[in-house]
């Protein structure tokens, strides 16, 4: 099959919009996507200067999403002065499957000479996640323990490193799951929530200058799109899915999804784009409506709803 827009041998179907492209005019469609984002989000301010940089912090797993946006987000703005991009890995203590994902991180931070940093569970909480997972004292999914120790990590790093924005590599099936998992548990205020935390413009977000604004500029491009880049581009990406990975609600939301998608093509962007268009509106509900108030963690002092952050209680039950 040719290529729409040339002669050349296509090398994907997008079965959404019909499209049939070659690896350049490929590349090109993913590249345009996420630079439309990084507009339609308004990441880059009107009034930031080169003497006065924005430095952008990006969750660097190693995995084929972070890799992705890592590379086109530098070959965005390599030669603007304005934006600096630092790359964060989070080691959590997975024997194997993060060790080869590190490499896969430094080898990219090397290529694209980025400033890198490295983290631990091990040097930050004294844990590693194959502890956890065989301890496993809130008889919990090891999803669950990670999840909370890596925003808390990810949080205090970009803190730390001065940043203005983290980004993380969220693509079009990851948004679409979250989605409708928010829909199907009816939790309007989690929805308003995901707009200003992550989903909306800058510029239409409530303010929350207790933590770094975050964004998902990928979110536009299909995961399997997302995979074929980093193939076509041989980005050193780490492709293999964590060991403890078992978060089974999460996985028939995707199966339904998946179900979805080939019966009717065009499924996630649909559920994505009204979405976005619902949190919008529940954000405007919800603002000014701050819930339970903000204090100090007193074990930690990092921002939370309760005396003890949910991070601390863990690392207790872990003690």
């Amino acid at each position: 099959m040719e290529c729409n827009r040339c002669d050349e041998e296509a090398i994907m179907h997008a079965a959404y919009s019909g499209a049939h492209l070659c690896p350049d005019h490929f590349r090109e469609s993913v590249v345009k996507r996420v630079r439309r984002r990084v507009r339609r989000d308004d990441l880059v301010p009107h009034d930031v200067t080169p003497e006065d940089p924005q430095t952008w912090v990006i969750g660097l797993s190693g995995g084929k999403d972070s890799v992705v946006l890592t590379q086109i987000l530098h070959d965005t703005f390599a030669e603007d002065p304005r934006i600096e991009l630092v790359g964060l890995t989070i080691h959590e203590g997975i024997e194997g499957y993060r060790d080869e994902s590190l490499e896969a991180c430094v080898e990219l931070a090397n290529d694209l000479e980025i400033r890198h940093e490295v983290v631990s569970y091990e040097e930050e909480f004294g844990i590693r996640m194959d502890d956890v997972v065989e301890d496993d004292p809130e008889n919990m999914a090891a999803c669950a323990y990670c999840g909370v120790f890596r925003r808390d990590v990810l949080s205090r790093y970009a803190e730390e490193l001065e940043a203005d924005l983290l980004l993380t590599g969220h693509n079009l099936d990851d948004e679409a799951q979250t989605a409708m998992m928010n829909f199907l548990e009816g939790d309007v205020e989690q929805i308003a929530k995901h707009f200003d935390a992550s989903l909306g413009p800058l510029s239409e977000r409530e303010e929350q200058s207790e933590f770094v604004p975050r964004a998902k500029p990928l979110r536009d491009v299909p995961e399997k799109e997302v995979a074929l880049y980093a193939h076509v581009e041989n980005l050193p990406a780490h492709i293999t899915e964590c060991p403890h990975s078992s978060e089974a609600y999460r996985g028939e939301i995707q199966q339904l999804l998946y179900g979805l998608e080939e019966n009717h093509p065009g499924t996630r962007h649909s559920i994505l784009a009204g979405y976005e268009d619902l949190a919008s509106i529940a954000a405007e509900e919800f603002s000014g409506d701050d819930g339970a108030e903000l204090q100090d963690c007193v074990e930690c002092g990092s921002t939370t709803t309760r005396d003890v952050c949910r991070k601390c209680s863990l690392l207790e039950s872990l003690a």
